[in-house]
């Protein structure tokens, strides 16, 4: 192991420079053109074949030099954000309304620097590595296009590592069962009929409607949910009406739903159709639903989690590994390659002050770069352990 922290660590400047290169020049989801002709410049500077999938996607693979084995995926994202960079960092971003604050730009430097090396050393193993450069995470269409192209299909396994700016710099945490709640996205529109509101009688109200529909979901994690379960049913916008005097002719509502099981998920998708419908069948108003899947929940194979805890309390600057933490109701479509193959997810701690402690998907998100060597060093050993 100290001689894959030794490379590791030589490459810290290039993770760096890498980094920051990407964090100047983010890119929005579906959108990563310049992003991926980079990625695909550095794989071919180190002899590193690849594949692209879609239009933004980068499949790079790794042959070890001593013969068949198992075929492992790592997956780094690589999309950024609509949102300002408010770091006033030397490398903050070029391009107003887009930003880095995930920590993906972060996801890929470690995704190249984890390519160089594995392929230094290729001789030295046997299997298979596939990196997956994934776009879209962000609005769970990358992890999709990936799982679709059957350019995957061989893989025995995947993970990935995220950066966490809730976890000091030298804590890992990884655990079996469920990590993320999964998501999906919902638009309901309730047509009714207008009318003036002195005449209220005239008229079907697709505001009343919608209003009702907001209180009547919220019934649905109190009442039809385990207790012991968590789920989640918000609903962040709704729009209606024209006019202070007119009764409402149309009203539009958008929500998400959050869970950690498959069964869970599925119940709350039909209790929402069914409620919504129901209240505006009640009201004489018309219903549509239109649902957007984003991500199913990301659920780690236990034994996987065992080994992955394993290896990266091999790597030096690890100092402590979290085996069991509160799970999170972000969502991550890493989720899509877990539906049918095993894989673990873990999350590397990135904070070290208050300038890198900033929530993901805040302004000010920034990371303690010196994760980034030792992030390459988590993903070569639990790497090398798997193939061997």
């Amino acid at each position: 192991m100290s001689g894959i922290q030794e490379k590791a660590s030589k490459l810290q400047e290039y993770l760096v420079k890498t980094r920051r290169h990407l964090h100047e020049n983010p890119e929005s989801s579906l959108k990563e053109f310049e992003t991926a002709a980079f990625i695909q410049k550095e794989l071919t500077s180190f002899g590193v074949p690849f594949e692209k999938v879609g239009e933004t996607g980068t499949l790079a693979i790794i042959k070890g030099g001593k013969g068949e084995g198992r075929t492992v995926l790592l997956r780094a994202d690589i999309d950024a954000l609509e949102l300002p960079d408010c770091t006033e960092k030397p490398y903050a971003s070029k391009r107003p309304g887009l930003n880095h604050a995930c920590g993906h730009d972060a996801h890929t430097a470690m995704g190249l620097g984890t390519a160089k090396l594995l392929n230094d050393i290729k001789d030295t193993f046997s299997g298979t590595v596939k990196i997956a450069f994934q776009p879209a995470e962000e609005i769970g269409a990358g992890a999709k296009q990936f799982v679709a192209s059957g350019q995957i299909d061989d893989i025995d396994e995947s993970f990935a590592i995220h950066v966490n700016s809730s976890l000091p710099v030298g804590t890992f945490a990884v655990q079996g069962g469920p990590v993320n709640a999964s998501c999906d996205i919902f638009k309901i529109k309730i047509t009714g009929k207008s009318a003036h509101v002195g005449r209220p009688h005239l008229g079907h109200d697709a505001l009343v409607t919608a209003s009702e529909t907001v209180v009547a979901l919220q019934t649905i994690v109190a009442r039809e949910i385990n207790p012991g379960d968590r789920a989640v049913v918000g609903i962040g916008k709704l729009n209606a009406g024209t006019r202070y005097n007119i009764v409402a002719n149309d009203a539009e509502l958008e929500g998400t739903i959050r869970a950690f099981s498959h069964e869970t998920r599925a119940h709350l998708k039909e209790a929402v159709t069914r409620i919504a419908r129901g209240v505006a069948e009640i009201n004489r108003c018309e219903f549509e639903i239109d649902w957007y899947d984003a991500a199913a929940p990301v659920i780690n194979t236990p034994e996987l989690a065992l080994e992955f805890q394993k290896a990266v309390s091999e790597v030096e600057g690890i100092h402590q590994v979290l085996k069991e933490y509160d799970m999170s109701m972000g969502a991550d479509d890493f989720a899509d390659y877990l539906v049918d193959k095993p894989g673990v997810y873990g999350l590397l701690g990135s904070s070290s002050s208050e300038e890198s402690s900033f929530g993901h998907h805040h302004e000010k998100f920034d990371i303690d770069e010196s994760i980034l060597s030792v992030g390459v060093s988590c993903e070569v050993n639990y790497i090398l352990q798997r193939l061997s």
